[in-house]
Formats: structure tokens, C-alpha cells, sequence
């Protein structure tokens, strides 16, 4: 196969998805790799290097389109990037299919093979990790009184207490983000549906946090006191209520702070995304912190990270085909988005009322033994297109 890496165009993405050992790999295994010039360069990769790796150097992503049968970088497709797309190649990146309609359309229309690389890690992605981790920084960074907040120190001073932190979600990014603060000497509380996961975590840190049951009127009791609250939530799509409301951020001290590492609408009502260039606003007395792509800041290490971390699919698809590797990986699987012209991810299906088809039916591997996985979202969908139907 002919392996394309882009250079990511999003406004404020330093990350690549593959670096040069990646590429020494894939060509080790007999695959053309073809690189956009630049696509590394902002995460500390340079072009000599993708070259000594067995790479060729392009200067366009015309040129990556038009040439390689698997296209791959970290963010979504933006619109200039759809009429390249052709018949057949297979997309590899953070597609976020379910809000983004156009995106998916471009892909139903080019008939592409598309994987949403956020749904296929096993053990949660590095950049969760990353957000996590760099999202609890951004926010004592926010804290800062040069920056509109309260001006407390995490650990406290002398005579002066430290922060009181309040984390949703108990997932991958609320366990990165709890890691550094408690590290740093804050009071943290961390909230969660899942009982079993509250335990472990206390358990994991001596009972030395504080855990209690994610509810809105819980959420509501605490607010007053918190001095920084970071939400890492995964929010179903489409939910009605937010989990903090605007009543409930004016409740807290002014000059309180807000990060939004999930970055899901619907969560929090006063939320509305940032970016680096300018990643906070202040809205009823309270700092929020709302950049979309929390990674990016720390693009060397993350890019290093992610792309070990998707290598192993990148291989399997290459020399496998795309069916056997779905077959082996159901985390692969489920992250199938697009198959030449029809949807196969049920999270977009619901969201967006398109109907859609099964990986492992259109695959044609349903009776063969497949490896598992949970399904990536609660969200479910009926509107099924029936095999007899398909015309491949």
C-alpha cells in the first residue's frame, strides 16, 4: 500500500499522528510512506528525518489524496480536504462523526473506508492522557490572578490553605488530571457514576481524595466551596439537561475557574469552545478554560504517544486488509465510520437520522469468530439499512 501522513490545518494543532519510527516501520513492512513537508515539524519531527526514515517528501496534501491508497492525520477533515477524498481510500483520523454532519456526508459521497481513530483504543487514548494531565495545568494556569482568577496557590502557602478541586469523571482524563494535582497538593473530590470506580481510585491514593456519586444536586452542593472544577465527562449526545447550569457556575466565588477538558456540548451551559490563541473567557464571575484541542499544546510528547499507540492498527489494516483487521480488533471495528458509501457508526446514526449498517455485516465477517469490545457510546440506533439492500 501507499501510505499518505498529512499535515494537520487546524487552527492551533501542532500534533502529527505518525512519527518517524512509525514510518520506518510501515516501510520496513514493504509499504511507500509519502509525508507532506512540515507535517511534524511543530512536534519537534523534521523532514530529514521522515526522509532517513524511507519516507518521500511531498509539498501538498493534493499530492497525499492522489496518491496514497491510506490517508492518515490527527483532527477532523476540514472542507478543503472533501473533493480530494477518493473511492476507496481508506481514512484514518479523529473524525468526531456524530457532530460533524458535513464531514460525514463528504465521506458517504466520496464512498471511503473511514475510521474515527478516537473510538478504536483499547486502553483509552494518550491523548486523553494528555488532556488530562495538561488540562489540570491549564487550569492553575487560569487560577493565576493575571488571568482573572481567584489567585490561589494549588498546595497552598503558609498560613494559606490550598485549592479545593472538584473532577467529573473518573474515566482516562479524570484519572490524568487527578495524577498531577494531587501531586501538586490540592484538595480534589472526584465525581462518577460508577461506584466501583470511586472506590478504586480511593483506594489507589490511600483514601487521601475525596469520591462522591456524580449527581447534579450533589454537583450543586459543593460548587460554593470549589475553587476549580474540571469537567471530563463523555456526555451522550443529544441530552436535554445540562449538568451544570448557568444558576449553578453563578453560584460559585468569583474568580473561580472552569476547564472543559471533554469539551461536549451539553454538559456545561456557560461553555463555549476557545482555542490556544485565545483559550479563556469569563462569564457569570468565573474563568472558563475551553480549548478543544488541550494536546496540542504539548504536541512532542502526545504525537510520540498517540502514534505507538495506533501503529498496531495502522499495521493490521495495511497488511491484513481492512475485514481480517476488523475481525481481530473489535475496538478497530467499532471505530469503522464509513464503508464505500454507507454509515456504519451508530452514534452517528441516532444522532443524525441517517441509517446505518453493522462493521461486521457489510464486512461480510459476522459469522466469524471476532474479537470484542463495548460499544464506544450509550447512544443507540434502529435505523438499519438491511444487508440485501447494500450494493458494493
Amino acid at each position: 500500500m501507499v501510505f499518505g501522513l498529512l499535515k494537520d490545518i487546524k487552527n492551533g494543532e501542532y500534533r502529527v499522528i505518525a512519527t518517524p519510527s512509525e514510518i520506518s516501520t510501515i516501510v520496513a513492512d514493504g509499504h511507500t510512506a509519502l509525508v507532506q513537508r512540515g507535517a511534524g515539524e511543530k512536534a519537534g519531527f523534521e523532514d530529514e528525518e521522515y526522509e532517513r526514515a524511507g519516507a518521500r517528501l511531498v509539498d501538498t496534501a493534493a499530492e497525499i489524496y492522489g496518491q496514497c491508497d491510506f490517508v492518515t492525520k490527527v483532527k477532523e477533515l476540514e472542507p478543503c480536504e472533501f473533493d480530494m477524498l477518493r473511492e476507496g481510500q481508506i481514512i484514518f483520523t479523529c473524525i468526531h462523526p456524530a457532530a460533524h454532519r458535513e464531514e460525514v456526508q463528504a465521506l458517504l459521497d466520496k464512498k471511503v473506508i473511514a475510521f474515527t481513530a478516537e473510538d478504536s483504543h483499547r486502553y483509552g487514548s494518550p491523548n486523553c492522557e494528555a488532556a488530562g494531565k495538561q488540562g489540570a495545568l491549564m487550569g492553575l494556569e487560569s487560577m493565576l490572578s493575571i488571568n482573572g482568577g481567584k489567585g490561589k496557590f494549588v498546595s497552598g502557602l503558609g498560613g494559606a490553605p490550598g485549592m479545593k478541586v472538584l473532577i467529573l469523571g473518573g474515566g482516562v482524563v479524570g484519572q490524568a488530571a487527578l495524577s498531577v494535582l494531587y501531586a501538586l497538593g490540592a484538595w480534589v473530590t472526584v465525581m462518577d457514576i460508577n461506584i466501583g470506580t470511586l472506590r478504586a481510585l480511593s483506594r489507589q491514593y490511600g483514601e487521601r481524595i475525596n469520591t462522591m456519586i456524580s449527581t447534579k444536586e450533589n454537583i450543586a452542593r459543593l460548587l460554593p466551596e470549589t475553587d476549580m472544577v474540571l469537567n471530563c465527562v463523555k456526555w451522550p449526545k443529544g441530552s436535554t439537561e445540562f449538568l451544570i447550569d448557568r444558576k449553578m457556575v453563578r453560584s460559585m466565588a468569583k474568580g473561580s475557574v472552569i476547564v472543559d477538558i471533554s469539551n461536549d456540548v451539553g454538559v456545561i451551559e456557560t461553555f463555549h469552545e476557545t482555542t490556544h490563541e485565545d483559550p479563556r473567557y469569563i462569564e457569570e464571575g468565573v474563568v472558563h478554560y475551553c480549548v478543544s484541542n488541550i494536546p496540542g499544546a504539548i504536541a512532542n510528547s502526545t504525537s510520540v504517544a498517540y502514534a505507538a499507540s495506533v501503529l498496531p492498527h495502522f499495521r493490521s489494516i495495511m497488511n491484513l486488509g481492512v475485514a481480517e483487521a476488523c475481525a481481530r480488533d473489535g475496538f478497530l471495528r467499532r471505530s469503522l465510520t464509513a464503508y464505500r458509501g454507507y454509515l456504519t457508526h451508530e452514534e452517528t446514526s441516532a444522532i443524525q437520522g441517517r441509517p446505518w449498517i453493522r462493521p461486521e455485516d457489510i464486512l461480510g465477517i459476522s459469522g466469524e469468530r471476532l474479537d470484542p469490545a463495548p460499544p464506544a457510546t450509550v447512544t443507540r440506533s434502529d435505523n438499519m439499512i438491511p444487508m440485501e439492500e447494500v450494493r458494493l
